[in-house]
């Protein structure tokens, strides 16, 4: 099943995530230095990492959205897809909270706007295994002949794709 986004032939989704992972996480590797290093300006530039981190953040999951709607039901894509979706929903809101907490005073968080934005990455990190699972299992989004159904990669069982399958020989 391949991406219903494609920007120059490459799905969209997968390009969009590389960029609010990459300023949420380090909005919070940010907070960690400044919290062990006492470097307030740090706070700053995650408060500005969280912000930018969020407009990305919704782009992605507008074209994700889109791409999940295409996916058939009852599939075990359509439910791995809806909880990747549903968990990176929770880490946009966390973020967003945590954003909103910090706007008075973005050099000085408050302990529950920090607490938001690392509870956030531990969800994250879940949610980007489901993102992965969806794509390197199911072939979701760059396989044509994608097997929705894969069993779960902790399994250890193996995917059969279609063009595994035998064929059978055109008779003349």
């Amino acid at each position: 099943m391949e991406s219903r986004v494609k920007f120059l032939g490459h799905p969209v989704h997968p390009v969009l995530i590389v960029f609010p992972m990459g300023l949420l996480v380090t909005a919070v590797i940010f907070d960690a230095i400044a919290l062990t290093r006492g470097a307030s300006y740090l706070f700053n530039a995650a408060y500005w990492m969280i912000a930018a981190g969020l407009v990305g953040g919704v782009l992605s999951a507008i074209s994700g959205l889109i791409d999940w709607l295409a996916i058939p039901s009852p599939t075990r894509a359509k439910n791995i897809g809806l909880w990747h979706g549903l968990g990176n929903l929770v880490v946009l809101i966390l973020f967003a909270l945590s954003w909103w907490l910090r706007r008075a005073s973005p050099d000085n968080p408050s302990k529950i706007s920090l607490a938001l934005s690392f509870a956030a990455v531990v969800i994250s990190l879940v949610t980007a295994w489901l993102g992965g699972e969806l794509v390197d299992r199911l072939g979701v989004g760059v396989d044509t002949p994608a097997n929705l159904n894969a069993p779960n990669s902790l399994s250890r069982r193996p995917v059969k794709r279609a063009e595994d399958k035998p064929r059978l020989k055109r008779v003349a």
